[in-house]
């Protein structure tokens, strides 16, 4: 069964809980939320207090992905503003180990991400320490960009690498790709314009779990 977790960064901000009620409502189990600085990558979004204000009216699972230096410096904002899962970038910081031991201090999962260009085998000192390996399949900062073929071999590696752990693939991902995404090994899936940039927001997650799970 593949998880579906629609990026907050596709949503209309002008109608934010609208949104994230009606990708709850449509059936997905995460809710992929995009934080980036506009140093470890070029494009600003959003911090904790915004999180937390939709964390009231959600159950679904948190997925945060911090896109940005030093991370370690906002585990705790985070962890506070209701994330279930929080996920650093292993190129982001000197501190991996003690970043993914902080957030585990919440009772909560640590996630790890590699960009398209870090190899699969950089993740290897840190085997043990995360909870879910995040594969970008574009270059992270910005929505709407083309998946890049050559991830689903990342993927591969990843799942033989670490065949019982949850391997979560970000960056376009439609409902055309998403098979052959999922036969490669990924079993959480996020989803940004493919879902917010549908009108029917609980079709397009029906789809892309109909043709994920074929």
């Amino acid at each position: 069964m593949i998880k579906i977790s629609p990026s907050i960064l596709s949503a209309d901000f002008s109608k934010l809980g609208f949104d994230v009620d009606r990708a709850e409502k449509g059936g997905a189990e995460y809710l992929h939320i995009d934080v980036m600085d506009g140093v470890f990558v070029p494009n600003i979004s959003l911090g904790a207090p915004i999180q937390k204000s939709i964390r009231k009216q959600s159950k679904m699972v948190f997925d945060t992905h911090l896109m940005i230096i030093d991370p370690i410096r906002y585990v705790d904002d985070f962890a506070k503003a209701g994330s279930d899962i929080i996920t650093i970038h292993l190129e982001s910081c000197d501190n991996v180990a003690e970043t993914l031991e902080k957030i585990r201090s919440y009772g909560i999962k640590a996630g790890l991400s590699i960009k398209p260009k870090t190899p699969v085998t950089a993740l290897k000192p840190f085997i043990g320490m995360f909870d879910m390996l995040l594969i970008m399949s574009v270059e992270p900062g910005f929505g709407g960009q083309s998946f890049i073929p050559e991830s689903l071999d990342k993927i591969r590696e990843s799942r033989a690498l670490l065949p019982e752990l949850d391997i979560e693939v970000d960056g376009g991902i439609n409902a055309d790709n998403i098979n052959e995404v999922v036969k490669a090994g990924a079993n959480v899936i996020v989803a940004g314009s493919a879902v917010f940039g549908k009108e029917d927001v609980a079709s397009a997650i029906a789809l892309l779990r109909k043709n994920g799970e074929a």
